[in-house]
């Protein structure tokens, strides 16, 4: 891979560069019962432009995670993010045959948009001929980060059959992983155990360079273990280089489902700050083959007068 110049971030709201989102647009998927609709957002200009796919949480959709979406199309990324059938959105009825399968179709979903560049460019002109296909990342919060991990190697078995379900993808060159689930077994509370049978990841292939976010004050319902269950995607796999642990941080790690939306309880601008330029500096770098911007970003963050968390390396 070519290294590529990495660029200064832009972080402060009136330099932010401007970005260009369109959506919904459809992309057929055969046995999904209806089209994956998702949303491309980019900056207005520039060529070669990196890619992150990315997976939302429970019940979000393509419209949700701006405060990330918006500031990685504004530092140079083409952000392709697709509604999952979880989603509030879509609202299957509680006897749909898909909700047992909703992992696998998640998946899917991904694998889609990683197989049909030329169908996204052509459905979204404006970048057409600027996307990068050598540098693409994935990305996802909460759920959607497990599911974004099965693209940087991790695996899981699949609940119908007790086989090991494998996606690592070579096309994918970088990850970042936000408030990821930890190991299953009796880790998981009753509620996960019965709700998410294919919450059992295995990080030991986890491989593809990746940055794990994780809040020290998340106390979500999926584990009975606490905090340091949403940090094991970094304890546990050769790939994840670096951890950012958000200070006081909740499961929306201070707001980047959205601001104001109900899910987050940690609501906090300068916490969803540090998270928009650890993470764009980390994909950026990885990408790029020059750790440059990375470096700048963690001496940033660590010499804050208000320190917003940690950083762990390896």
């Amino acid at each position: 891979m070519p290294a590529h110049a990495s660029p200064i971030i832009r972080s402060n709201a009136m330099d932010l560069a401007p970005a260009l989102s369109i959506g919904p647009l459809l992309l057929p998927i055969e046995g999904r019962g209806e089209d994956l609709t998702y949303r491309v957002t980019a900056p207005a200009e520039g060529d070669n432009l990196p890619i992150i796919l990315f997976s939302h949480g429970n019940g979000q959709s393509l419209y949700t995670y701006g405060p990330l979406v918006n500031y990685w199309a504004s530092n140079g990324f083409v952000v392709i993010n697709p509604t999952h059938l979880d989603s509030r959105m879509i609202a299957l009825t509680t006897d749909d045959p898909r909700r047992l399968q909703l992992w696998r179709h998640r998946e899917q979903d991904i694998l889609a948009l990683l197989d049909n560049l030329d169908a996204i460019e052509a459905a979204a002109p404006f970048i057409k001929s600027r996307i990068d296909r050598n540098r693409i990342a994935v990305a996802g919060h909460s759920w959607g980060a497990q599911t974004a991990s099965m693209f940087l190697g991790a695996t899981h078995p699949d609940p119908d059959n007790g086989s090991t379900v494998s996606l690592r993808d070579e096309r994918v060159k970088a990850g970042a992983l936000f408030a990821v689930p930890g190991t299953g077994g009796d880790n998981l509370s009753e509620f996960a155990a019965q709700n998410f049978p294919f919450m059992h990841p295995d990080f030991s292939e986890l491989e593809i360079s990746t940055l794990v976010v994780a809040g020290d004050n998340d106390n979500g319902a999926m584990t009975v273990r606490g905090p340091d269950w949403w940090r094991e995607a970094y304890d546990l796999s050769p790939g994840a280089k670096a951890l950012f642990e958000v200070r006081g941080g909740e499961h929306s790690l201070g707001g980047i489902p959205n601001y104001e939306a109900r899910e987050t309880t940690d609501e906090d601008p300068a916490r969803v700050a540090a998270v928009q330029s650890l993470s764009t500096a980390f994909l950026l770098s990885t990408l790029s083959g020059s750790d440059a911007a990375w470096r700048s970003a963690v001496s940033d963050v660590t010499s804050a007068a208000v320190s917003q968390g940690t950083i762990e390396e390896k």
